[in-house]
């Protein structure tokens, strides 16, 4: 992989500056290059697993036009994130309590409307952060994939990112490209990985430590030095993902001992001990 080779994607208008919600949650915005990497299924399970580690979670479907946090959960809210927007329905009304324990405040699909970024979307967006962050530990934002302008804000609004992407070619190279524009754009001086569907152990670190290398050569942030990744861990290629996934179930419910669940229990460890631990 190469930045000559790279399909170097169309520049977005500047990202929105990096907004400053409410204390409270630490907010990760869990995102990807490309679709179909498995992106929903890391956050929703990984919600569960933090969860069940005494945390207080919600999350957040972000991606306004395409949502399937609720197919993945088999949920079937009457209210969402649409209908706060326009008014029918207080935020209080849409939070709803997901399998797994932790809470979700579902998008609904095929909200056309808002899969472009207008001043009211961000605007509407960024008052549901701020007053819901004080009421959790954490808020995992499930964003769309790759670098639309809606994406970019939504990831904005978080202080890490968890980048998912799988082995394949296309994943990878997407992968770069939105951590290329999330350095330049957002000025990130770290992105943090996971890697899902890994053949065989240790996949993951030397697919991370190739990119670092892609990104050493060619992209550096403002302050010149170039983003760090932070690999996470590694999801293994398991059957049982598919069958979770085929009957809308948490794999961490449906088989909480297999290899893939035990990934996402190990990667949810990570996370508290990197972002949740009270530094002494």
């Amino acid at each position: 992989m190469s930045d000559a080779l790279s399909p170097q994607p169309t520049t977005p208008g500047p990202a929105p500056a990096q907004a400053s919600p409410a204390a409270g949650a630490r907010i990760i915005a869990i995102t990807s290059g490309k679709g179909g990497v498995g992106k929903t299924f890391v956050s929703a399970n990984l919600a569960a697993a933090l969860t069940r580690r005494g945390h207080r979670v919600l999350v957040l479907d972000a991606d306004l036009g395409l949502a399937n946090l609720d197919v993945v959960l088999n949920l079937h809210p009457k209210i969402t994130l649409h209908d706060v927007f326009t008014g029918k329905a207080t935020l209080e009304q849409a939070v709803i309590k997901a399998p797994g324990g932790f809470s979700v405040l579902l998008a609904g699909s095929g909200m056309v409307e808002y899969s472009r970024l207008t001043p009211e979307v961000r605007n509407q967006f960024l008052n549901v952060i701020q007053a819901l962050t004080p009421q959790y530990d954490v808020v995992l934002l499930d964003t769309g994939a790759g670098i639309s302008d809606v994406v970019l804000f939504s990831i904005s609004l978080a202080s890490e990112v968890l980048i998912v992407a799988t082995p394949e070619p296309t994943s990878l190279t997407d992968a770069y490209a939105a951590i290329k524009v999330l350095a330049m754009q957002q000025k990130r001086q770290h992105v943090r990985m996971v890697i899902n569907q890994a053949a065989r152990p240790g996949d993951g670190r030397a697919i991370t430590s190739q990119l670092q290398q892609v990104l050493d050569r060619f992209v550096s942030t403002q302050s010149g030095r170039p983003v760090r990744l932070i690999h996470m861990g590694d999801i293994p290629a398991d059957a049982s993902v598919r069958d979770a996934v085929m009957r809308r179930q948490l794999l961490l419910v449906h088989t909480p001992g297999c290899p893939a669940a035990l990934a996402i229990s190990q990667l949810a460890n990570k996370i508290e001990t990197a972002l949740l631990t009270p530094s002494t």
